[in-house]
């Protein structure tokens, strides 16, 4: 029996709206009624996740910012894995020399460089896309500068304050040379993970930071055996956790390489891929 349901967000549980459907919600709130933790295990910072689920009226537990950070359903941080802070400056120094977009991670806020915004809509011009795919990204844009707790800052030296920690940098670029080559300058960096979690970007975070590992804390933490949970996902940093969950699902629209991991593919983010899959745990339980 299935007691707890990880579940990404971004291509996973949200739409190309940004928004979670009518069915998702009616899904896990069913969940929820049956007694089964929901978990929320994004990419995206605590603080900026939360906001999804005040507007239905849920608290769950968030693994956030790719596993760097746990925090309880009334927002107290569990647990943190952030960056060795002199190595997260180094690498904020060779993004910002090499001109990247990036995020950083911090307790409450998302921090990015002035110059980033020209950046990244620079890169767009100079890119080989279609008029539907330019238009996208830049909705993709405009979603990354309305994150809760979003500011831009002048260069990283605003971080260096030793009171602050790093949880996660996420970096950029729609120039795909550009982008395998800023890959291959941190890959093999002690102490350091390197995942996507699409297309276009990569995120820096402590080797022992992820989605999985996340998930296995979280679950002795509430006497939960991995083998009666689900995670649904749709990208690399998604694998971790897929790989450990009792019973996993991937998104229609997923890579191959996420699809080859789990039991089975749901529909895709905008179709209620995510409540096809819980309402096949719902039923699953009752049997």
């Amino acid at each position: 029996m299935i007691k707890l349901i990880a579940i990404d967000l971004d291509g996973t549980l949200l739409n190309d709206e940004t928004t979670i459907s009518e069915r998702n919600i009616a899904a896990i709130k069913r969940a929820i009624e049956q007694g089964i933790e929901i978990v929320v295990a994004t990419g995206r910072a605590n603080f900026d996740a939360t906001m999804f689920f005040k507007e239905i009226g849920l608290s769950p537990w968030i693994i956030s910012t790719n596993g760097a950070t746990i925090h309880r359903p009334d927002g107290r941080l569990y647990q943190s894995i952030p960056l060795d802070k002199q190595q997260a400056i180094d690498m904020l120094i060779q993004l910002e020399k090499d001109q990247f977009y990036y995020e950083v991670f911090i307790e409450n806020r998302i921090c990015a460089p002035k110059y980033g915004e020209k950046t990244l809509f620079d890169e767009l011009e100079k890119g080989i896309f279609t008029k539907n795919e330019t238009a996208l990204f830049r909705r993709g844009i405009e979603i990354q500068f309305g994150q809760s707790g979003f500011s831009f800052i002048s260069s990283c030296e605003e971080l260096m304050d030793s009171d602050i920690d790093i949880y996660n940098i996420l970096a950029i670029s729609y120039i795909e040379e550009k982008l395998r080559d800023g890959w291959k300058k941190f890959n093999k960096l002690p102490n350091l993970t390197v995942v996507q979690s699409g297309n276009y970007n990569f995120h820096l975070q402590h080797k022992e930071a992820s989605k999985g590992n996340a998930l296995r804390l979280l679950t002795a933490e509430l006497g939960i055996d991995l083998a009666q949970t689900a995670a649904i996902g749709d990208n690399h940093n998604d694998i971790s956790m897929l790989q450990i969950a009792g019973k996993s699902a991937a998104m229609g629209h997923a890579d191959n390489v996420v699809k080859e991991v789990c039991d089975v593919v749901t529909s895709t983010h905008n179709e209620d891929g995510v409540a096809q899959f819980i309402e096949s745990i719902l039923n699953e339980n009752l049997i």
